[in-house]
């Protein structure tokens, strides 16, 4: 299926379906507020339908901003944005200790009938203006099936440390606060998201189940508000996350229904690890967004047909 690609030079990267539904919006303009952690993100995400799957500014975090890489708590910043955990003291309000990642420029932009892929390129920048770490960032927009009312989006990332010294990755749980293990690529989802269902492939339903639980994906449905019709969003992770052979470190999921819609892909939910000087790290995930109300047995058979 063909899409339609525009860039706005300086701001967003937009793609339409072949109906002109756009889809994606991955926006690299920097944001007007530092205590956000200024970042590139993704939104508005939709469905082939036109089904808004992603949230933006909401007033309970407005930290959160659509699909985003981040960092909860790294070597003493934020690269969250909003309020810092600190253990025995609870969120507390540290401008100081919230960082940024620069945009630097793209290095790589390919189009095709169905597939657009782009590489760029961002600087992790301490609140205090010293570079710790080099990433270079991947996305490809594939897989636009109208007949599944599905398409995929790949995310991946590495990440090198440019310090003198180890950088340290964790999570509000490593700093104490059990079961709150964000960090790593985060997904935000709007208000109507708020109680759907997330379940995984074997028969565990419910995020306060998968909370903190390994596997090969995770999916979220829900009923929108407004229009008649379910949308249900698949995390996936690439074989080589999973496996301790390549991996700098295990995964697990972050997943909440209540009070607030969100999931992510956390590189340091339960332990912290370092990240030497001059080393890299890399991971390679894929979301679906998908019309309907999926179970387990599609969301696998649909997999399976997304070799990596």
């Amino acid at each position: 299926m063909s899409i339609r690609v525009s860039h706005v030079h300086g701001e967003h990267i937009a793609v339409e379906a072949p109906d002109g539904t756009e889809i994606l919006r991955y926006v690299y303009r920097p944001d007007p507020e530092a205590y956000e952690a200024r970042k590139p993100y993704a939104h508005p995400v939709r469905t082939l339908a036109g089904r808004t799957v992603t949230g933006y500014r909401p007033s309970d975090h407005r930290w959160h901003k659509g699909l985003q890489m981040t960092a909860s708590h790294l070597s003493g910043q934020n690269f969250w944005g909003g309020n810092t955990y600190v253990h025995g003291q609870g969120y507390l309000v540290l401008p100081d200790r919230v960082g940024s990642m620069r945009h630097d420029g793209f290095t790589g932009f390919a189009v095709a009938d169905d597939r657009l892929s782009f590489t760029e390129e961002l600087t992790w920048v301490e609140n205090g203006g010293a570079e710790w770490a080099r990433e270079v960032r991947g996305l490809t927009v594939h897989s636009v099936d109208e007949e599944a009312c599905a398409w995929a989006l790949d995310w991946a990332i590495r990440l090198t440390n440019v310090r003198d010294v180890p950088l340290t990755f964790g999570s509000p749980t490593t700093e104490g606060r059990e079961m709150a293990g964000y960090t790593g690529l985060q997904w935000r989802g709007p208000r109507d998201f708020t109680g759907g269902t997330a379940f995984g492939p074997d028969s565990v339903t419910g995020a306060e189940k998968l909370m903190g639980t390994q596997g090969p994906w995770l999916a979220y449905t829900t009923e929108h508000d407004e229009v008649d019709g379910h949308s249900t969003i698949v995390f996936a992770h690439a074989p080589e996350n999973l496996d301790p052979r390549t991996a700098i470190h295990e995964s697990h999921w972050f997943v909440r229904a209540e009070p607030i819609p969100t999931a992510a892909f956390s590189w340091a939910f339960f332990e912290e690890f370092d990240l030497p000087p001059g080393e890299s790290f890399a991971y390679r995930y894929r979301i679906v967004f998908a019309d309907g109300a999926w179970d387990a047995d599609r969301v696998a058979a649909h997999l399976a047909g997304l070799p990596w």
